[in-house]
């Protein structure tokens, strides 16, 4: 049977297929619908999202040595939280097979930053696959586990938005029975990684490296394909068929296995073409090897550094022929559409005070991090999952009297539980005063509404103990708590003001869900009265995307009005009103 299937969903449907019994995560773009795709295997699979990548890493290892089939899934940055327990991994190896998967995301289209996490199976001097489309993804799945059981290793499955995002056909086939384990098998000596143990357990990660890279040389996911020897491409993943369609006759050698390189094959390929390219998105991983070897390869001189590829790039740059891409919209174009917060989101009102109030914010990651944008433009900082609680302390350490009263941090609830509760220790430990706000919108909104530990709900739907944030802040010694409705604008204003100002630290905790989890069809819309409209300009500085100008008067769009009634209470007019009200007059 064939269908069609993205690479994530191909990689959900391999852990199916090959007997994975153990799966986890932590949702973050582009990697997030592999574990959403693996409930639909539930049956056979223990899916999970986890509090964070590195209890996800934590959970399959957990399974991994226990003798089930594993596999953990986040997003390139995710593995920099999970790359403890990760390192450590290669020295201990494997039980059942262990397969990690990391998207990358060149281009950045849903991240903070651009980092090539091919260095990772370097450093950590274990196996890397690069699928090129959702059949190897699915198939690579399988490869992976097998190399990871025959050669006592965690394997590594990179991945790029490209491949994870796009749908290509995918052959379907049965589940393979694996014999479920029935008791640990105790191994001290391998698994206890004591500084007398782990000496022991390096030299086997080398020796297991040495015969890694014979098994690069005969693996068929290193393949030579042979057309006009003129031009010769090495290359990987989805830059592999960028090049297939950019210079269809150029000879390629297709590295499935991009850790370790296959030397041999990789020497035969390039004695036998005249001119030898390597293609590669971000870094020159690849490149720098292949010159290692004294191989005479162009890549980086003539191909970038930064972002993603596509076709055109690859056939200006190597055939120095510049491709026409062609507007299938004719003359319209489509308008810019920016991200912007959702109308009637619940941060919306907490941004508009932290403007207001002319403080420093700092932002953390998450869907509010598009606080950033005009005309809300209330963020100062945005760094990594957590960093918003530590780095308002670290201001507040540099700054002293000078920043008091004027500075915050933002973090999402799933953020919060993923890495801000040990800064909050932090501060209560080292006696700051901080004031942190939690942006509580009971969900992990960025990522498309997965469920956290503050949901009451796991990932195959089953209720479960809803965390209690409130408890949470309590137990780790804060004192000053405060619940706000940020629908509530002179409340926000008022309990952040209050907040800033103690000399001991706060938390100030919203209390309203995503709008788009929690839908009134109820709600009364708001309109603008355009007899009262003055066309001062305040509505439009909460930034919602339903409120347009229209024959110099301010209108709302009533089809995306949420009914927060954030824009009317900025209006210095009363000329935005329920739809309900004026409608009675």
């Amino acid at each position: 049977m064939r269908v069609l299937l993205s690479g994530n969903e191909a990689i959900a449907r391999g852990a199916y297929e090959y007997g994975i019994s153990v799966a986890t995560a932590y949702p973050g773009t582009p990697s997030t619908e592999i574990l959403e795709n693996m409930v639909n295997y539930k049956d056979n699979i223990y899916c999970e999202w986890a509090p964070n990548e590195k209890v996800a890493m934590e959970v399959a290892i957990g399974a991994s040595l226990g003798g089930a089939r594993a596999l953990v899934a986040m997003k390139h940055v995710g593995l920099n939280v999970a790359s403890d327990p990760f390192l450590t991994l290669s020295y201990t190896g494997v039980k059942g097979g262990l397969v990690i998967v990391s998207a990358d995301d060149p281009g950045m289209h849903s991240s903070q930053n651009e980092q090539d996490n091919r260095h990772y199976a370097r450093m950590a001097k274990v196996p890397m696959l690069e699928p090129s489309d959702s059949q190897e993804a699915k198939d690579y799945v399988g490869i992976a586990l097998e190399i990871s059981e025959v050669f006592d290793a965690p394997v590594l499955l990179r991945t790029t938005t490209r491949v994870s995002h796009t749908k290509t056909v995918v052959r379907l086939s049965e589940r393979e029975k694996i014999p479920a384990p029935s008791e640990f098998e105790r191994a001290p000596g391998k698994y206890v990684m004591v500084p007398a143990n782990a000496r022991m357990r390096h030299i086997a990660v080398e020796e297991r490296l040495e015969r890694l890279r014979q098994y690069a040389e005969e693996t068929d996911i290193n393949r030579i394909e042979w057309r006009d020897k003129k031009v010769g491409v090495i290359t990987s993943g989805i830059s592999y068929q960028y090049v297939r369609e950019a210079m269809p006759d150029a000879s390629i050698l297709k590295l499935g296995m991009t850790y370790p390189l296959a030397e041999n094959l990789i020497r035969k390929f390039a004695n036998g073409v005249e001119t030898l390219y390597v293609v590669e998105e971000l870094d020159p991983f690849l490149e720098e090897q292949i010159k290692a070897m004294g191989i005479n390869v162009i890549g980086k001189e003539k191909l970038p550094i930064l972002y993603e590829f596509d076709q055109s790039i690859i056939r200006e740059k190597l055939a120095d022929e510049k491709i026409e891409l062609k507007n299938f919209l004719g003359e319209t174009q489509l308008p810019p559409r920016p991200p912007v917060l959702c109308p009637g989101c619940p941060h919306r009102g907490v941004f508009y005070i932290l403007k207001k109030l002319k403080l420093v914010v700092m932002g953390d990651i998450g869907c509010y991090s598009l606080g950033v944008a005009p005309p809300l433009a209330a963020l100062d900082s945005t760094v990594c999952m957590g960093a918003s609680v530590g780095m308002t302390f670290g201001a507040e350490l540099a700054l002293k009297e000078n920043i008091k009263g004027k500075i915050v941090g933002v973090i999402g609830d799933s953020t919060f539980i993923h890495s801000g509760i040990t800064g909050l220790i932090d501060i209560v430990y080292n006696k700051g005063a901080s004031t942190i706000i939690i942006l509580d919108n009971r969900t992990t909104g960025m990522t498309g509404h997965q469920d956290n530990p503050g949901t009451g709900r796991t990932l195959k739907g089953e209720r479960t103990h809803q965390l209690d944030l409130k408890e949470v802040v309590r137990a780790v010694g804060i004192k000053n708590v405060r619940v706000i409705d940020p629908y509530n604008l002179e409340e926000t204003e008022k309990v952040i003001t209050e907040e800033i100002n103690k000399d001991e630290p706060s938390v100030i905790i919203t209390n309203r869900p995503c709008v788009l989890i929690v839908k009134d069809e109820k709600q009364n819309k708001y309109r603008v009265d355009a007899k009262l409209c003055k066309n001062c300009g305040m509505c439009y500085m909460v930034g919602c995307s339903a409120i347009y100008r229209e024959d110099n008067k301010a209108n709302i769009d009533e089809i995306f009005c949420a009914g927060c009634g954030v824009c009317a209470q900025v209006c210095r007019f009363n000329a935005i009103k329920k739809v309900g009200d004026m409608d009675d007059q």
